[in-house]
């Protein structure tokens, strides 16, 4: 690592995050150290777009490179798990694009190796590092809201059924749940006391058998109760509302949200509140995770399990399984 702790890193894949990455690392003054692809043409394609000091002919490279100190995986979520294994066996921190793996089995062995190689490994789960789901926390903590009861949440959006997309894919684990459902579970355990032992779900399935549609009832042991709706395929607004005692928070437009607002609910009186900037989303990632890796941050990967196990135990009663999880 270098001296001024911060991380070298490497970015697997060329698409839409990887792109917000080195642009998140130019902001931050920096540029991006390393880049590799299954297609080379692509890695070079972006190492000159962005100025990266190296780029792979074979991606695989980046796993044995003693110049680099993390790795960010931004592949489809069914290719994550043997890149993990890769990257974590050779002492690589590695920051995961959700969903992190496919299945609680999955993430335990890829946190087993995190541990074994004393290294960071974190989902790149933004409602975990953006100011804004910080600042609520503090507010909750405060006690001015009282003790959360509910969460509520919406997120959906209209696709068409074009069966070749990724979302509606089983050979590329498509499926509202790791999809858009992993956001909704997310932002709820943060606000919880503890992770929901207690589920009632509804879902459609899409012709390919993945699940398009699902409504999901669940409690913890503390009472505290989340009901969320998810679509592949009816338009919804990017919704939640955590509800308290004494008020209630209202945020839109999760997971990359930058305000909320406050509503007492004893005066009615509104309080909207704005903490960073949901175009740096990416910088906020790459921070905590560069604090993690120096011992000063968490990057929550206990809540991620807690919500891997929640999504692995809801596709399990689905029925709902992708071919890696067959073999």
């Amino acid at each position: 690592m270098s001296d001024n702790r911060q991380l070298r890193w490497a970015v697997l894949g060329t698409g839409v995050i990887a792109n917000e990455m080195a642009a998140a690392l130019q902001r931050m003054g920096r540029r991006l150290d390393a880049v590799g692809n299954r297609t080379p043409e692509k890695a070079a394609a972006f190492g000159k777009k962005y100025g990266v000091r190296k780029v792979y002919e074979d991606y695989r490279q980046m796993f044995t490179d003693p110049e680099i100190d993390a790795i960010y995986i931004t592949t489809p979520h069914n290719t994550h798990m043997a890149f993990l294994e890769a990257a974590l066996s050779h002492g690589k921190h590695v920051l995961c694009e959700k969903s992190i793996t496919l299945n609680s089995e999955e993430l335990g062995r890829a946190a087993r190796l995190a541990r074994e190689n004393h290294v960071v490994l974190g989902e790149a789960m933004t409602i975990y590092h953006m100011p804004i789901y910080r600042l609520l926390r503090e507010r909750l903590a405060s006690g001015a809201l009282g003790r959360v009861n509910l969460v509520q949440l919406n997120f959906g959006s209209f696709k068409d059924y074009d069966m070749g997309n990724r979302f509606f894919s089983r050979s590329l684990a498509g499926g509202a749940m790791l999809d858009i459902g992993v956001y909704a579970l997310s932002l709820a355990r943060l606000f919880l006391e503890s992770t929901p032992d207690q589920m009632q779900s509804f879902v459609r399935m899409a012709p390919t058998g993945v699940d398009e549609s699902a409504v999901l009832i669940m409690a913890n042991r503390e009472g505290q109760m989340v009901s969320a709706t998810l679509s592949l395929h009816s338009r919804q607004p990017k919704r939640a509302v955590i509800s308290c005692e004494k008020g209630y928070i209202e945020i839109m437009e999760y997971p990359r949200a930058d305000e909320a607002l406050i509503v007492d609910a004893e005066t009615g009186a509104a309080q909207r509140i704005q903490a960073g900037r949901k175009e740096d989303a990416l910088r906020y990632e790459i921070a905590d995770m560069e604090a993690a890796a120096a011992g000063e941050g968490d990057m929550l990967l206990s809540h991620t399990a807690e919500v891997m196990e929640l999504m692995t135990c809801l596709r399990r009663t689905w029925g709902v399984t992708y071919p890696e999880e067959e073999t």
